[in-house]
């Protein structure tokens, strides 16, 4: 087996035929049963608007962390906006947690907490956007003066991602046996969680020694996460031949990069996997002062996490439950299970 994360054309499936659109949903939903990522090429988001969305985070993480912290992520982690600062959210905390949620409980949690006590940082910062109509996570903006036309561009880019999404929710209705728009009654559009991730500079040492780690190891817990990275490169999945062994992913200019979380493992009844992933080395790093210091680049990352309304029941679909293959778990709001993980991250 490729220990390469597949590459899929999506203008195959977006200007195909019903026999073509159907090749294609198979060929990302094997992805997904295999690595739990698929790279998307020739997708519907222009360059530009991708390159846009870069620069407009680098001009944010740029601002001292005084302005950057006018739009502060909001106490505990009910609400999932505004601007976490280093060390803020606790990524390895999730990967102590009870993942499967079985019974439709967080039986575990206070369990979980007390072993991550000892985890080491993740030097990362993030700012998250949301829908602007969704009263239960109001976004949370940086002054207007500080970065002109942020807002707009942003909430535009948020729902220009929400469109793209619909179309991969088409993809995997069709690759796991469901009629095409199956899914289009638990997508609004209005819960997703549009994240932009800034890694600083740091010393290679830090990271080789264990001291911290640009984001832990970790599995996401939203349906499933689009990605689009920078040229920095770090990002790592585990190997679905070699547990405990991951392979480098490496970036693809303007490719959008998707993975499932694990709600939607939960859904498909395991059917598709939710693989951990982590942030690590760059291949390539630079020195300082005439070699006196080795350090990574800065590295950025813009991830948009798919979801369904709060209230929706996630409970194993149709397709993937038989006599062989009975349903594992139990059902579950997304707002329980969603609270139960963010609970883990912003202790």
């Amino acid at each position: 087996m490729s220990a390469q994360v597949p590459i899929i054309d999506f203008s195959r499936f977006i200007g195909g035929d019903a026999g073509a659109r159907l090749d294609v949903a198979k060929e990302i939903a094997d992805a997904f049963r295999t690595y739990g990522f698929v790279h998307l090429t020739n997708h519907p988001i222009p360059p530009s608007s991708i390159s846009m969305a870069f620069r407009q985070s680098k001009l944010f993480f740029d601002l001292p962390v005084s302005s950057k912290s006018k739009a502060p992520h909001p106490p505990g982690f009910k609400v999932h906006r505004g601007y976490s600062h280093i060390g803020l959210e606790k990524i390895s905390n999730l990967t102590a947690s009870t993942n499967g949620f079985t019974n439709g409980t967080t039986n575990g949690t206070d369990d979980a907490k007390k072993a991550v006590a000892h985890q080491i940082p993740d030097l990362k910062e993030s700012y998250d956007i949301g829908s602007e109509h969704n009263v239960e996570q109001p976004n949370v903006w940086p002054p207007p003066n500080l970065l002109p036309g942020y807002r707009g561009f942003m909430t535009g880019f948020y729902w220009t991602l929400a469109e793209f999404a619909r179309e991969i929710l088409r993809a995997l209705a069709l690759g796991i046996g469901l009629e095409e728009e199956h899914l289009f009654k638990f997508y609004e559009g209005e819960h997703n969680q549009l994240r932009l991730l800034h890694y600083p500079e740091v010393e290679a040492r830090i990271l080789e020694e264990g001291c911290a780690t640009r984001i832990s190891a970790h599995c996401d817990w939203s349906a499933f996460t689009m990605l689009f990275q920078d040229d920095c490169g770090g990002l790592e999945v585990e190997s679905p031949t070699t547990p405990g062994k991951f392979i480098t992913v490496e970036p693809i200019e303007h490719a959008c990069l998707v993975n499932i979380g694990d709600l939607m493992a939960r859904w498909s009844n395991d059917f598709l996997k939710s693989t951990s992933h982590r942030v690590g080395l760059p291949p390539l790093l630079q020195n300082r002062c005439a070699g006196d210091k080795r350090t990574t680049r800065s590295r950025y990352s813009i991830a948009y996490f798919v979801t369904t309304p709060p209230d929706a029941i996630i409970e194993c679909l149709p397709s993937c439950i038989d006599e062989a293959h009975p349903a594992k778990y139990a059902p579950i709001t997304q707002r329980e299970y969603n609270l139960a993980k963010a609970s883990l991250s912003y202790l």
